[in-house]
């Protein structure tokens, strides 16, 4: 094989070469069972029911990463032509950085209670296929990209951010890809001039010049509007609450009240610290989604409840209750709870407070700097607009059934609600 073509709906021909070692590395290892299960998990979980179009997998936004590693790699490499010694291990670390997602990705973890970058790193270590072709590349190869992909640590750090960063291919890969699948009109980003501004400040770490302020600044606001637009939209909260009840209830039920499974998701279900690398792999969102069908056809009423509701699409409701102190939220759980118990419906099942705090910049996480050849300053530091990113914002959803809302909207307006309202 010369080579291959994989045409993207985001960056065209991505064309990868077999006469190119790195390249040719990192053909191989698409060819993998493990990489391959990445067509069966959707990269943004349950977003398909709040946007129809949220239909694109793990295995079409790892390309996508592994492509802008390649351009961000060449735009370095002109500065440091020795960071292309570690081509092969950056292009790999790019395209597996995401070969350990459980099903339904983000969503699985809350699920399962995981982190996907723990498995990333462990079937790069273990699974036979992944390191074989990895060391047979380069001996030690495939420690260095288990280490890049579990703690963003490389000798060097320039091309860990690539990897794992406030500036990361990954990210500049998702905001556009999720844009595109969603229809959601935030995340259109500056590509070429990002890119064209990577630099290496004196310390060899990644650093942007002053050109490119304004693009960078242009993303960092983006991802803050994706995640308040797209990734914490009340509909996905509700939808990630349903499926982790769904999860917890079957393992708190078990098989003796009367939940089924197949061996690898009994596995999943009652012995996750033990589960081995083929078990891991077996489960995807095929899997995961027979079983909540097989659950709400069969499955003990709870299950039953909480299955139909995301089957069926006949989803909770969700009020942003972010604005109100931590006892007037409590205060409407407590409503929410009484109203379903004397409607008919079991309070646990429908209702909850989700909360959780979004920053649209860390600057002591990786924080990225400005590097024009004589001078190095933190970006917040030259950026009113990126210091204004830095402060958490909270985040609050009280979820309940639409059978309660209207006193809800009451109570709410009652409480100075009525800014934001109820979903």
């Amino acid at each position: 094989m010369s080579g291959r073509t994989y045409h993207d709906p985001l960056h065209g021909a991505i064309r990868l070469e077999a006469s190119l070692p790195a390249e040719s590395l990192t053909m191989e290892l698409i060819e993998t069972a493990p990489f391959q299960r990445l067509r069966r998990i959707r990269q943004l979980g349950p977003a398909f029911l709040t946007f129809h179009g949220a239909e694109s997998s793990r295995f079409t936004h790892s390309l996508g990463v592994l492509h802008l590693a390649r351009l961000a790699l060449r735009q370095l490499a002109r500065q440091a032509p020795q960071l292309a010694e570690d081509q092969g291990v950056l292009y790999a670390a790019a395209l597996l950085h995401d070969v350990g997602h459980a099903p339904l990705s983000h969503s699985g973890e809350e699920m399962y209670g995981l982190r996907h970058e723990t498995w990333s790193a462990r079937l790069v270590r273990e699974h036979p296929a992944l390191r074989q072709i990895l060391e047979r590349h380069a001996c030690g190869s495939a420690d260095a990209v288990a280490d890049l992909l579990e703690h963003g640590v490389h000798r060097h750090p320039a091309l860990a951010s690539l990897v794992s960063g406030q500036l990361d291919c990954d990210r500049l890969d998702y905001l556009l890809r999720d844009s595109h699948s969603t229809g959601a009109s935030y995340g259109q980003l500056d590509l070429e001039r990002i890119l064209g501004a990577l630099t290496l400040a004196p310390d060899g770490s990644l650093a942007l010049h002053p050109k490119g302020l304004m693009a960078v600044e242009h993303y960092l606001v983006v991802r803050s509007l994706m995640y308040r637009s797209l990734y914490n939209h009340r509909l996905n909260v509700v939808c990630n609450w349903l499926l982790s009840q769904t999860i917890q209830r079957a393992r708190t039920l078990g098989r003796e009240g009367g939940v089924s499974a197949d061996a690898v998701m009994a596995a999943w279900l009652w012995r996750p610290d033990s589960l081995d690398l083929e078990t891991y792999l077996a489960n995807d969102d095929l899997r995961t989604g027979y079983h909540l069908m097989r659950w709400r056809e069969d499955g003990p009423p709870e299950l039953q409840e909480l299955c139909g509701r995301l089957l069926d699409r006949r989803l909770l409701k969700a009020s942003d209750v972010s604005h109100l102190g931590a006892g007037e939220r409590l205060e409407l759980l407590a409503l929410a709870q009484t109203l379903s118990k004397a409607a008919g419906l079991r309070a646990s099942l429908c209702c909850a407070l989700q909360q959780r705090q979004n920053r649209g910049y860390h600057p002591y996480k990786g924080g990225l700097r400005l590097w024009d050849g004589e001078s190095l300053s933190a970006l917040e530091d030259c950026s009113p607009l990126v210091a204004s990113l830095v402060k958490p914002v909270e985040l609050a959803w009280l979820i309940h059934p639409a059978e309660v809302s209207e006193p809800l909207r009451e109570r709410l307006r009652a409480l100075g609600g009525n800014r934001r309202g109820a979903a």
